[in-house]
């Protein structure tokens, strides 16, 4: 009886945060004038979005690519920065987790002119490989934080049988303590993937060729048709097709991301 309040609130909640995601997806295919679907209901407005320019295949590759060498660069920093700071006493690792955290507090929009110039010293400026790395920058404080804290719930006595045993520091790592930090590892690989995905400001910076552009740069510049009309039924296409992913691999690792997040809380 006493949880009826706390399911409507949350299936209130849920249909509230589940309405645009409904919209866009029926405005997708439904008849619209000034757009590809103008008679009955159909895939017109995914036909533009697949013809568009280069083609939503290989906008889509652009962002595959930037988001899994993202998750990576991610989770290996985050993976060896959490456990150094987790495991290890050393001069300094207070402060100097301290300044990886106020990175936080730094707008990322203006640090991008100055990365801007940095890639095009290093030739990685319009590549993949340099806005990965950016992004990978920008999501290394809160996942340098969630691993902290994901190793430091595991209990000291795991790693140190390990290290009686005879395995090194860094089989200990692998064999011992990454099983114990997978819904940890979860967590900061769901989100560096989504930022990622998601992202709109660094690619515009950072990209130049039209043929490298993210999804969510390419849907942007396609809403513009002559005369300054918006297309609207090709953007809720590209906007269900950015969704897409994002709903599905939240679907699969929610339980992870959950315990993840938990574990953090349960040691705060």
């Amino acid at each position: 009886m006493f949880r009826t309040p706390q399911r409507v609130l949350t299936g209130g909640l849920a249909l509230l945060f589940l309405f645009p995601l409904v919209w866009a997806s029926l405005a997708s295919v439904s008849p619209q004038a000034g757009t590809a679907q103008t008679d009955g209901w159909g895939l017109g407005n995914y036909e533009t979005l697949a013809d568009y320019q280069a083609g939503i295949g290989q906008y889509l590759l652009n962002s595959t690519l930037v988001s899994v060498m993202t998750v990576l660069f991610t989770l290996t920093v985050s993976l060896l920065g959490g456990y150094a700071f987790a495991m290890f006493t050393f001069p300094g690792r207070d402060a100097l987790f301290l300044v990886t955290l106020a990175i936080l507090m730094v707008p990322y929009a203006t640090l991008l002119i100055p990365l801007y110039v940095l890639l095009n010293e290093l030739g990685l400026q319009n590549s993949l490989v340099g806005l990965s790395l950016v992004l990978t920058m920008f999501q290394l404080p809160f996942a340098t934080f969630m691993m902290r804290i994901s190793f430091e719930s595991v209990p000291k006595e795991l790693p140190e049988s390990a290290l009686v045993d005879g395995c090194g520091s860094l089989r200990a790592l692998l064999y011992i303590l990454v099983p114990a930090v997978k819904p940890g590892l979860i967590t900061v690989g769901l989100f560096a993937f989504l930022a990622a995905w998601n992202d709109f400001i660094t690619p515009l910076v950072l990209i130049s060729d039209s043929e490298k552009l993210p999804l969510p740069l390419a849907v942007a510049n396609m809403r513009q048709q002559v005369m300054g009309i918006v297309d609207f039924g090709a953007t809720e296409a590209g906007v269900v097709v950015l969704a897409f992913p994002c709903i599905v691999l939240f679907l699969i690792l929610q339980r992870h991301y959950v315990r993840g997040f938990m574990s953090g809380a349960l040691k705060g």
